[in-house]
């Protein structure tokens, strides 16, 4: 890189490609969802806050306040779902969505990045040993991190040694298996 400064020539020599991230490692993978996610997320949080702020209006405004418990009930109960159940159902199923995942050599660790309840980025660090892949294919689940289940789209890894790592299939599994064949052939 070469930058102007007072019309001298500046020269960066910085070794670290843009992927990397000096705290949390190598970028391995960048989830093309994430500002889809974060877009529906901030509209259901917006048009939640604005049905708590309109209903008051509303109510005065329709005359619900004179008619029965029961009519009241359900305008609530309808009013309630629309902004308190959506919003929490949309966290629900997407705070596993990685967004970025990076990857440190050194100590073999992984640092996943999602968004949380608040639409803040937080980082989950989990060493390689930590990752389980469930038993069922889950809808919203591709492997767990200790315990929290996470998402990511394995054709989106630039490398794909790097997913094959990550989920533990370049572990000896494979050597396992061929052992198994020479002692059969062995038998």
């Amino acid at each position: 890189q070469v930058a102007s400064f007072q019309g001298v020539a500046v020269r960066s020599l910085s070794t670290s490609s843009p992927h990397d991230h000096p705290e949390h490692g190598r970028l391995v993978y960048k989830g093309n969802l994430a500002k889809t996610v974060l877009g529906v997320k901030f509209f259901s949080y917006s048009t939640s806050i604005f049905n708590l702020f309109m209903m008051p209006y509303i109510m005065l405004k329709s005359g619900i306040g004179v008619e029965s418990l029961l009519v009241q009930a359900a305008f609530y109960g309808l009013i309630g779902v629309f902004t308190f159940v959506t919003p929490v159902t949309l966290h629900i199923l997407t705070k596993g969505y990685v967004i970025r995942l990076y990857y440190k050599d050194e100590v073999d660790t992984y640092t996943a990045i999602t968004y949380n309840a608040i639409l803040a980025e937080k980082a989950t660090v989990f060493h390689q040993k930590d990752v389980k892949i469930p038993d069922i294919t889950k809808m919203f689940t591709t492997f767990y991190a200790k315990t929290k289940s996470m998402l990511v789209n394995p054709t989106l890894f630039p490398n794909p040694q790097d997913y094959n790592h990550l989920m533990g299939y370049d572990k000896s599994s494979f050597f396992k298996f061929e052992e198994l064949e020479e002692v059969k052939e062995a038998d």
